[in-house]
This record gives C-alpha cells, sequence and structure tokens, in this order.
C-alpha cells in the first residue's frame, strides 16, 4: 500500500523555525522526493526536492532559508524552514516519484495528505 505520512508543521511567528517530514512506504525508486505547497486561493507549487543522489532544488523564494534532507535507506525526507515569513503561511504537502512496490509501471508523482504551516505576525 502507497503511503506519504507527513509530521511536523504548524503554528509559529514570523522569524521562527519549524520542521516538516514525511516517510514513504509502498514505493520503489524514488527519486525526487520533496515539497509542494499551497496557499489559499493559490496554485500548489515547488518548495525543494532532492534527488537520491542528494542533489537539490529550491524555489527562489526559500533559498537560504530552508533546508531539505533526505535519508534514502528510510524514505523520508524533511524541511527545515527557518526565518519563516508570514507568505510562508500554507498547506505542506510531501511528494515522491516513483513507482508502486513490486510493480513495473511508469513513474508518477504520489502525495501526503498535507500539512499546515501557518505563520503569524
Amino acid at each position: 500500500q502507497v503511503q506519504l505520512v507527513e509530521s511536523g508543521g504548524g503554528l509559529v511567528q514570523a522569524g521562527g523555525s519549524l520542521s516538516v517530514s514525511c516517510t514513504a512506504s509502498g514505493i520503489s525508486d524514488i527519486n525526487p522526493m520533496g515539497w509542494y505547497r499551497q496557499a489559499p486561493g493559490k496554485q500548489r507549487e515547488l518548495v525543494a526536492d532532492i534527488t537520491t543522489g542528494r542533489s537539490t532544488n529550491y524555489a527562489d523564494s526559500v533559498k537560504g532559508r530552508f533546508t531539505i534532507s533526505r535519508d534514502n535507506a528510510k524514505n523520508t525526507v524533511s524541511l527545515q524552514m527557518n526565518s519563516l515569513k508570514v507568505e510562508d503561511t500554507a498547506v505542506y504537502y510531501c511528494y515522491a516519484n516513483g513507482r508502486p512496490a513490486g510493480y513495473n509501471y511508469i513513474r508518477t508523482d504520489f502525495w501526503g495528505q498535507g500539512t499546515q504551516v501557518t505563520v503569524s505576525i
């Protein structure tokens, strides 16, 4: 069974820090893995992703403030968010590109249920 289970997030004041983590199961050959976010009334946007070789990609708006990391053995990805701004408020979604374990299907994106990050003034 494919699952992406997220944890973390919550409420923090501007300038503070939060982290979110995600563990994937039932997915093989995951590459890349990362985070999108969606604020009310806005489109979902890429925040950051990371390959199995630990190459990273960040949205310009979070560069220098957010750090993504990955544990390939545990199929876990984490996002450390520092110097948070009000505009970082959104639902954060974990994603993993891979194949359902045990099936030679084409690669696809799998999504977590989302976790709320709220940054207050």
